[in-house]
């Protein structure tokens, strides 16, 4: 017999079990219209990956999650996708979110689908990820991936693997019905978690107040390593960490999971979703539901598709519109008001209660704490819900994360015997809300200023870069105007006599020039007709532009013996022969004068 723990604090409200768990389980049908929210989970939204007016197939992805942690959703009939846009969700907020509607066709025809008769010769990885395409998640709590669930890290080796049957909440009675009608299928998905994650122990917790289930999960564990464990009735056994210490007496560190200490727990509605995914190869698109409450003529639980809107299952369930004086989502201790019947059921919903005014009255107005110490007494966290009150109420947020209000499971223990109708819980839930809020401000604050902070430094190292660079140049270009200067220093301080070579032929090109002019002299005297009186003005005029363009050119070659000594040749043999020419002239304007002086005289001797 499996050894058994127990836990401090707890309640025992009344069950309110037996309304629902007095006919089978009931299928409800394929309503006009299937609501599909894009938010079923813990993590990213899934993104549509289908468009308006396309056609679906039963079984059919049509939301991934491509970024971030999540699960696909998929077609729970076959149908058209009729919009996709902002509408009711089951939420405690109230308020809308995007989902794809989905109108059938009434055909129900699935997609080809592939089941796996033996998992056991498959790779582990290969089994998750076809776990993770169903889009199976927790369906006991927030929606956890089951995929990333059944991968732990590699130094935390899970040597428990529990199956949560508790289902401990009042009215609730899903669980109950699933391990009941479904056991096989139960003990099939845990085979398959268990082949994943080689614990040396499993067991199935089930309260004592489930004797057909119980009997039931006794028969399909036969002949198998796996523990049933029938724990005692008490609220909240079926709470994760509450649980894990009844049936192994150790506890979850603070602000801990259970891989912690080597355990995990996966919930009953899970297993089944697990077994039908590997087995059936069908994806998670429907789940049985609790309709309940004495609004409703025929309680019961309802394997109900994915979306189903709650005001058709209150329908199946024989609703009295005008009895109802509260719909409430999950169960009276953690479950919330339903402000609307369009709501649809999405994977975490278990349970609607459909109350009169009897039998879930409105809670009476608060009054002032007359400190008792009864909510901690019955906190099975072992918190101080008195302190953590005061703290929540006056905004002390860092006080009351102090005391650990993050370890709070939100039960409803403390509110449930508060004298003064303190909703403790719901004080509980907006700290949690304003520190999550704040710390979201302060991450996107330390990055926006980490990106400022890089983008300084970058500027500023762009910066550096720059003037470095800039110095660069200006170091390379001072070096090349003193090399270039140097070079043609040298070259007019030595002249073309530092090549021999060229020295030699720059004689000979003088020589010639020389003698070229003399011809030319020569010839312009024998030109000049005998009687003519020479244009003195004008060789006066050659002379004066002769001059000048040898200024420039003398100029030019200052200059250029300053900056370009490549230059200088070229420019120094222009000069050398603008000088032949102004010695032309010269010699021209000479002769003329000489001509002009003995016509002068010839005259006057006449």
């Amino acid at each position: 017999m499996t050894q058994l723990w127990n836990f401090s604090g707890g309640v025992h409200p009344a069950e309110n079990k037996h309304q629902s768990t007095a006919r089978p389980v009931r299928v409800a049908g394929i309503p006009d219209l299937l609501v599909l929210p894009l938010q079923q989970h813990i993590g990213e939204p899934a993104e549509a990956v289908v468009n308006r007016g396309d056609r679906v197939l039963k079984g059919q992805k049509i939301a991934d999650v491509t970024m971030g942690m999540g699960v696909p959703i998929h077609a729970p009939t076959s149908g058209i996708i009729e919009n996709i846009a902002d509408l009711p969700v089951p939420h405690p907020s109230g308020m809308n979110d995007r989902c794809i509607t989905l109108k059938p066709d009434g055909e129900d025809q699935w997609l080809p689908l592939s089941p796996i008769s033996d998992y056991r010769g498959m790779e582990r990885d290969e089994v998750l990820r076809i776990i993770r395409e169903a889009g199976v998640c927790g369906l006991g709590g927030a929606g956890f991936p089951t995929d990333i669930k059944l991968r732990p890290p590699r130094d935390r080796k899970v040597s428990t693997l529990i199956l949560n049957g508790a289902e401990c909440e009042p009215y609730i009675t899903a669980d109950d019905m699933t391990m009941r009608e479904q056991a096989d299928e139960v003990v099939a998905g845990l085979k398959i978690m268990a082949w994943i994650l080689r614990p040396e122990r499993c067991v199935i917790g089930v309260e004592d107040n489930k004797p057909e289930a119980v009997d039931a999960m006794r028969k399909a564990t036969e002949g198998t390593q796996i523990e049933l464990a029938v724990i005692p009735t008490k609220y909240p056994s079926g709470g994760e960490k509450q649980l894990i210490e009844i049936l192994t007496g150790m506890e979850v560190p603070s602000g801990g999971i259970p891989a912690d200490i080597g355990v995990m727990c996966q919930n009953i509605g899970t297993a089944v979703a697990v077994a039908r995914a590997v087995f059936e190869g069908k994806p998670l698109i429907s789940r049985i539901v609790t309709i309940t409450g004495e609004a409703v003529r025929e309680p019961g639980n309802f394997e109900a598709l994915i979306g189903t809107p709650v005001e058709y299952l209150l329908e199946q369930a024989g609703l009295e519109a005008e009895r109802v004086s509260r719909l409430v989502m999950g169960g009276p201790m953690m479950g919330y008001t339903l402000h609307t019947t369009a709501v649809p059921v999405i994977k975490t919903s278990n349970c609607v209660i459909a109350a009169t005014a009897v039998e879930l009255p409105a809670p009476p107005p608060e009054q002032p704490c007359i400190r008792c110490g009864e909510c901690a007494e019955v906190c099975p966290m072992g918190l101080l819900p008195q302190q953590l009150f005061w703290h929540s109420k006056a905004s002390e947020f860092e006080k009351a994360e102090h005391l650990n209000l993050f370890d709070c499971i939100e039960c409803g223990a403390c509110s449930y015997v508060c004298p003064s109708s303190i909703p403790l819980v719901q004080y509980y839930r907006y700290a949690k809300g304003e520190i999550r809020i704040q710390k979201a401000e302060q991450l996107k604050a330390d990055r926006a200023r980490e990106r400022f902070e890089a983008r300084q430094a970058r500027l500023e190292r762009e910066q550096q870069e720059k003037e470095q660079r800039r110095k660069e140049r200006a170091k390379a270009a001072a070096e090349a105007q003193a090399k270039k200067q140097a070079e043609a220093q040298n070259a007019s301080a030595e002249g073309e006599a530092t090549d021999e070579r060229a020295a030699k032929a720059a004689l000979v090109q003088q020589a010639l020039a020389r003698k070229k002019a003399k011809a030319d002299t020569a010839k312009t005297d024998a030109d000049v007709p005998a009687g003519e009186t020479p244009d003195i003005p004008d060789l006066e005029k050659q002379l004066a532009h002769a001059q000048s363009k040898l200024a420039t050119m003398q100029g030019m070659l200052d200059d250029a013996k300053a900056q370009q000594a490549d230059n200088v040749d070229k420019l120094e043999r222009a000069v050398a022969k603008n000088h032949d020419r102004v010695k032309r002239a010269e010699n021209a304007l000479a002769d003329a004068r000489k001509q002009l002086a003995n016509q002068t005289e010839s005259q006057s001797t006449d």
